[in-house]
């Protein structure tokens, strides 16, 4: 199933870009939290595709507005908590992927690493762990969201890469002022959890 995947996926995977962030995450070590009572545990993945100019892209999606939903209309990569039927955390994160936005890792894409699980900062946020995969696509068909998910977008992993791009800044979550590193696109801003495990992988590929 490697084999098969690794030749449909030929042209992604012999993108300079994309060879490089294989690699650095082929000799990573993923960090795994330690299991504690009470933490729940969650997935999300990471997922590239090329543009129609041959670019390497990556998706967020926008999360709809739920009151209660301590993440409410936050830009964050498809993801979610992990449920009794999952087999792994890897499975939650395509579980996931494939409800909030069609897409079906399993027979779309490809997995190509595991990054650091991660915590919330903040106190007032749930205690949960997050564990990031990245994965590769290769669908041309739009995506199907649901109502989980407002809405959707591809940004250039090149521009997302350059430091000048994020800057520190404040930003409002649940009537709160917040002090954070943040990229801004067209009135979204990536920041929080989302902007943590994006700069682990831009630690190991830059």
């Amino acid at each position: 199933m490697r084999v098969e995947g690794e030749v449909r996926f030929a042209h992604l995977l012999a993108q300079p870009s994309v060879a490089k962030i294989r690699s650095a995450l082929a000799s990573h070590i993923p960090v795994a939290a330690d299991e504690l009572e009470g933490v729940r545990k969650a997935a999300v993945a990471l997922i590239f595709r090329l543009g129609n100019d041959e670019a390497l892209e990556l998706l967020f999606i926008k999360r709809a507005e739920y009151e209660g939903d301590p993440w409410s209309g936050q830009i964050a990569f498809p993801g979610g908590r992990a449920e009794a039927g999952d087999a792994s955390l890897a499975e939650t994160a395509m579980r996931e992927t494939r409800e909030e936005t069609g897409i079906d890792l399993a027979r779309e894409g490809m997995m190509i690493g595991t990054l650091d699980d991660l915590r919330p900062i903040s106190f007032r946020l749930p205690a949960i762990v997050v564990r990031p995969y990245v994965a590769l696509l290769d669908r041309s068909a739009p995506l199907v969201l649901s109502p989980e998910a407002a809405l959707s977008f591809w940004l250039p992993f090149s521009a997302l890469a350059r430091p000048e791009s994020w800057r520190d800044d404040t930003v409002f979550a649940r009537g709160i002022q917040i002090n954070a590193r943040v990229f801004r696109h067209q009135g979204h801003v990536i920041w929080g959890m989302t902007e943590r495990i994006l700069a682990q992988l831009l630690d190991l590929t830059i």
